[in-house]
């Protein structure tokens, strides 16, 4: 249903649902998309045409998230500011950096943590100004590509975490170089070593996070959605799809924009995908029911997993972490 709804946000001919909101509320908030969805309601001119409490619930979600993203964006400030005296190169991810280049309002996405991509070569420069900060380490992932820290924040019961990235992919999953990603940053405005990724790096990255979590959140359409919007459609997908080939992530990347175009098909009147995936067992309810056990859900498990991966030596190699 909040599929539906987010359709009609983006494509000019569809319309708006006209019932059934109290079941994309239930998916809204289950999604934790409510910012983006009230964000963009109040921009296209539509979020009267919805129902009374369906408005209110939406905008106490939407100010709550709101405050919170103001807290993280000063904490994360504050952060750049001592990397950037300490002379650590960084490049922030996602978080309130994306909500405001991309949706134009630091409240139009919510987020709860702080992502930071940090050069290889500066990581441990990096943790102890993090440590020097008050965060401590928190259990790593094997294999993995960030490191959470996190710190206790008075007056609330959740801590504030950051994420150190030095890549954005798991190792040896690809042939991905994350150097490339450096290469076409550019500084932040502002700041000496804060950088912030290319238009097109951008897209590359939430394409990656999005098949990551196999797309189990309207959040991901949203942002994939919301940067072809804002690029106006200019997205090289002959340069993507030629270094995906390089990288080999071609599987993950094409899979991942199959599935969108197939839940958004007018994308094509904006951006023609080259490429589609056929037969694709992706099943959006598999996600809105979570405890209910399909056939289909099992398909597309081993879909994701099995067929993700360009080549055999880096399918074993996945496999081996297991």
């Amino acid at each position: 249903m909040a599929l539906r709804l987010i359709q009609a946000l983006y494509d000019s001919n569809s319309k708006l649902p006209v019932d059934d909101y109290k079941q994309i509320l239930k998916e809204i908030q289950l999604f934790g998309v409510s910012s983006q969805v009230y964000y963009l309601l109040k921009e296209r001119g539509k979020f009267e045409e919805t129902p009374k409490y369906f408005q209110v619930q939406l905008q106490q979600n939407y100010e709550q998230a709101l405050y919170l993203n103001l807290f993280i964006k000063k904490q994360q400030e504050q952060v750049m500011k001592q990397f950037d005296l300490a002379g650590i190169n960084m490049i922030p991810l996602k978080g309130t950096v994306f909500a405001e280049k991309y949706f134009g309002h630091i409240g139009a996405r919510g987020t709860s943590d702080i992502d930071l991509l940090i050069n290889p070569k500066q990581f441990g420069k990096a943790v102890s100004c993090i440590k020097g900060l008050g965060f401590a380490a928190e259990e790593q992932i094997k294999d993995h590509f960030h490191c959470s820290y996190s710190k206790d924040i008075p007056g609330s019961k959740i801590p504030m975490t950051i994420e150190l990235h030095w890549d954005v992919v798991k190792e040896k999953s690809s042939n991905f170089d994350i150097q490339e990603f450096w290469d076409h940053s550019t500084i932040m405005e502002g700041y000496s070593h804060v950088r912030e990724l290319s238009d097109y790096h951008t897209f590359y990255t939430i394409c990656l996070h999005g098949w990551r979590h196999n797309l189990d959140s309207p959040k991901y359409f949203i942002d994939i959605l919301q940067v072809i919007y804002k690029l106006g459609g200019a997205i090289d997908y002959n340069r993507l799809l030629n270094e995906a080939s390089t990288h080999k992530t071609l599987k993950r990347m094409v899979r991942t924009l199959s599935i969108v175009y197939e839940q958004f098909p007018h994308l094509n009147r904006i951006c023609e995908l080259p490429i589609k995936r056929e037969n694709l067992h992706w099943d959006y309810r598999a996600f809105t029911d979570k405890n209910k056990r399909t056939v289909k859900k099992y398909i597309d498990f081993l879909d994701y997993y099995v067929m993700s991966y360009d080549t055999p030596i880096h399918l074993f190699k996945e496999l081996l972490r297991k």
